[in-house]
């Protein structure tokens, strides 16, 4: 691949109401959007889509734009590349950290190689691996913390996702708005066998917090996501061993480096794995790798992204080992109707479709042209 252009949207797509985690408020997706042109005129489209305050991550869309303009667009103009995973080894050449603003440009590369073989994100991900892919992928819904902290609206809510046939149920939790939490989920999946978990983005500590926490073991989830700090990789060891419910890294996952930590650690055995938190696909598959020799299961993570940064989790939630439900939704449930500049689409059967195709040739022109502005090129 030659890049002969690279070019840096902003895009701003407006959440139907807010996403509460234990960190902050989300009202709105905004994601940078970098594109790679080649000189044949195929496009490839990659999304970094960390928030605008770092409650979840150290960088923010402010650190991430810098970055990218001044750092690790101008590394790729007018270079050849192998394959994405040589563009790869160059983002990271004197660039530690920032994995959101790499993946931005990586995931855009495999895209743009995906492109030039006429063929989709997860196909070549499955060719690189040497794994099979699923054709469709069951859906999860992540569910935020009620505005007004009242438990009759998560049940509402709650009823609403089964309603619309999602196979499996997360709420998110923090202290002060767990037990009850759940209690208010369970009476919205009355009836069902839907699957219930909870995630609360490192909000608690051990073992200070060990009450709560107990109470969360014995609510029946079918696992525990990122209980505690990211740096918390010990006490993520020894609540895996305290506790019954499984325990699920989420922010702790950072890299192949951290998967070989927690391997070595006996860590916990269920791994979110979100694809811009990570840095890319590349990383992705050195991760995949790791989780293959440990044992570990995993499932597909969200930000949640709009569907271009979409594509490059659909294409590895596929994949063998990604046996847990995937937080994986309709673009509507995020961004309304007619609004998401690749619109994602779940059957009644709560299932979505791997596509087949690139991001570049799946993309609403129209609606990225009202969404997105160029900030560099």
């Amino acid at each position: 691949m030659r890049i002969e252009r690279a070019e840096l949207f902003d895009l701003v797509l407006p959440l139907v109401e807010p996403f509460i985690i234990s960190g902050g408020a989300v009202p709105a997706r905004h994601s940078l959007i970098v594109a790679l042109h080649d000189a044949d005129g195929h496009v490839g489209y990659g999304e970094s889509p960390p928030f605008d305050l770092p409650f979840y991550s150290e960088e923010t869309v402010s650190s991430a734009r810098a970055l990218l303009c001044e750092t690790l667009l101008p590394r790729v103009r007018g270079r050849d590349f192998e394959t994405a995973e040589s563009l790869d080894a160059v983002l990271r050449e004197n660039v530690r950290g920032n994995p959101f603003a790499r993946a931005g440009v990586e995931t855009a590369a495999w895209d743009l190689e995906a492109a030039c073989q006429g063929i989709g994100l997860a196909e070549l991900v499955s060719n690189r691996l040497h794994r099979p892919t699923a054709s469709t992928v069951p859906c999860g819904v992540a569910l935020g913390i009620p505005e007004d902290r009242k438990p009759d609206t998560l049940t509402r809510r709650v009823a609403r996702a089964v309603e619309r046939g999602y196979r499996r149920v997360k709420i998110k939790v923090a202290p002060g708005w767990d037990a009850l939490a759940v209690q208010a989920a369970r009476r919205g999946l009355e009836g069902t066998k839907l699957p219930l978990t909870v995630d609360a983005n490192g909000a608690y500590r051990w073992p200070e917090d060990e009450g709560p926490l107990r109470l969360l073991d014995n609510s029946g989830l079918l696992y525990i996501e990122q209980p505690l700090a990211p740096d918390e990789l010990l006490g993520h060891a020894q609540l895996k061993r305290a506790l019954r419910t499984p325990i699920c890294l989420d922010e702790t996952l950072r890299s192949a480096s951290w998967a070989r930590q927690i391997a070595a650690l006996e860590g916990p055995e269920v791994w979110n794995i979100k694809v811009h938190r990570v840095g890319g696909l590349a990383e992705v598959c050195r991760i995949y790798r790791v989780a293959e020799e440990y044992g570990a299961d995993l499932w597909a993570g969200t930000m949640p992204e709009s569907g271009i940064g979409s594509q490059a989790v659909l294409a590895v939630a596929g994949l063998p080992r990604f046996v847990y439900t995937s937080d994986l939704e309709p673009s509507d449930r995020w961004f309304g109707a007619d609004v998401d500049v690749i619109a994602l689409e779940m059957g009644r059967d709560g299932r979505m479709a791997v596509p087949i195709r690139s991001a570049g040739q799946l993309l609403d022109s129209g609606r990225f042209a009202a969404r997105a502005r160029l900030v560099d090129s």
